[in-house]
């Protein structure tokens, strides 16, 4: 677990990355009394948690987590303050905790214990998918651009299908939905193209796999809440509310499966 703590207050950063390491001895805890030395910092290294002084001269600690979120969606913000009035404010940017001051273990355990995202101890997967809400694709931890939004999703409806491969006919038939796929076959494989060239580029592209016309993903080499529903994983489970990949239309067949089955948990 990569966690990075930040209070320009040189006791009280001293006894925050004390209390974290005593809760959580295995760790990697970086502090930092800039905010711009944890930022630099952040974007060579991934952060799975970051504790956060609100209280800091010059940039505080609301407009720190909202970059580190850019940089990393599902970073764990946890405020560390002794004022609180900011607590509204802190979880409208859906942070995951909020500790008031002195940072004691006990208090660093109680959050480190009811973490919002959840973190994939051992993980050694690069490509990682987030499907209950929207859909959204990272490599360590950080999001994929690709060229066309139809790339993304042509990635999304491969990750859907858990594995299985898909021809052309079968994609396209499902992201555009209409009655003349012929037409869409010359934009189909740019956007083949682009989505592979991505995860070439990414040094990740064993994600995906080409077989006589067909393409897929190999499942096991992606993170995915999806996945880990169909395998059972509680953790996981609970964190699905009735929303599955809902910018795409055709993924509403899944969604119905995956209410079913929570009824019949």
């Amino acid at each position: 677990m990569q966690i990075l703590a930040v209070d320009d207050e040189k006791i009280a950063l001293e006894g925050l990355v004390s209390s974290i390491e005593k809760v959580v001895p295995d760790a990697d805890v970086m502090g930092f009394r800039r905010g711009d030395l944890a930022i630099e910092y952040a974007s060579k290294n991934t952060i799975d948690v970051a504790f956060l002084d609100i209280e800091m001269r010059g940039e505080n600690g609301l407009e720190l987590g909202n970059k580190l979120k850019e940089m990393y969606p599902n970073v764990n913000i946890i405020f560390t303050t002794g004022y609180g009035e900011y607590a509204g404010e802190a979880f409208k940017m859906h942070a995951s905790g909020y500790v008031m001051k002195p940072a004691t273990p006990e208090k660093i355990k109680k959050e480190l214990d009811e973490l919002r995202h959840p973190i994939e101890n051992g993980s050694s997967n690069r490509v990682s998918c987030k499907t209950f809400g929207n859909f959204e694709v990272f490599v360590d931890n950080k999001p994929v651009e690709f060229q066309y939004n139809k790339s993304r999703e042509l990635f999304a409806f491969l990750v859907d299908r858990n594995g299985a491969l898909s021809t052309i006919q079968e994609i396209i038939m499902n992201l555009w939905d209409d009655s003349e796929p012929d037409s869409h076959i010359s934009y189909l494989k740019n956007v083949r193209k682009d989505m592979i060239s991505t995860f070439e580029k990414l040094e990740c592209s064993d994600v995906i796999v080409r077989q006589h016309g067909r393409i897929g993903i190999v499942p096991n080499l992606i993170d995915c809440d999806y996945f880990a529903f169909l395998n059972k994983d509680e953790s996981v489970q609970v964190n699905y509310m009735g929303e599955y990949m809902t910018q795409y239309s055709w993924a509403e067949y899944t969604n119905g499966a995956l209410e079913e089955m929570m009824s019949k948990r």
